[in-house]
């Protein structure tokens, strides 16, 4: 396997996203997973790719416990839209306006990956643009209350039912809309 060289590390995937956990072990790698609560607030003078990488970074910096053969990967994701990062939802009803502002119009999902070994941190990031039919307010409650929008960076999963309805095309990756862009950790991990 071309991964192989990485079987005596052991690999710590600091997320509790079911989606980031499947995309990884979709290429073959065993892991473990551990979440550190960390406070996501953020200075409002950071910008696009800045805010995902600074929650990236931040959720790494809570395992200050890392051994030699450790290797830690975490990430975030935003939604950028209308020069502004669209965060996950707090209640049904910012889920729907969320959805409702992304309607008939295309917006930027932006991906950070933080790797960290004990000895190197490595920052990186990817973007999609992802662009919505126009959605009638019956499609954005259904799937408000159907699905689970709360958890993710604009209110929607691109692999859920409203992508599948709803998103008339993508420029860039899938994963990286998934909140993981798996290409790029992948050509990272092959050369740690």
């Amino acid at each position: 396997m071309i991964l192989d060289h990485l079987k005596e590390k052991r690999i710590i995937l600091g997320s509790g996203s079911p989606r980031r956990q499947d995309i990884l072990r979709s290429i073959g790698l065993k892991f473990d997973v551990e979440v550190r609560p960390v406070d996501e607030s953020y200075s409002p003078e950071l910008k696009h790719y800045q805010i995902s990488d600074y929650l990236a970074q931040l959720k790494a910096k809570a395992f200050k416990d890392l051994k030699t053969d450790d290797i830690l990967i975490t990430g975030d994701t935003i939604v950028w839209h209308h020069n502004q990062a669209l965060n996950k939802p707090k209640y049904k009803e910012e889920a729907f306006q969320m959805l409702k502002s992304l309607s008939n119009s295309s917006h930027e999902v932006i991906s950070s990956v933080c790797i960290t070994t004990h000895h190197q941190t490595d920052t990186f990031h990817d973007s999609t643009e992802v662009c919505f039919k126009p959605l009638s307010d019956q499609e954005i409650w259904h799937y408000v209350n159907t699905y689970s929008p709360m958890d993710k960076a604009g209110a929607y999963g691109i692999q859920e039912w409203i992508g599948q309805i709803g998103i008339s095309y993508i420029k860039g990756s899938f994963y990286t809309v998934m909140g993981f862009p798996i290409h790029l950790v992948y050509e990272k991990l092959i050369k740690i």
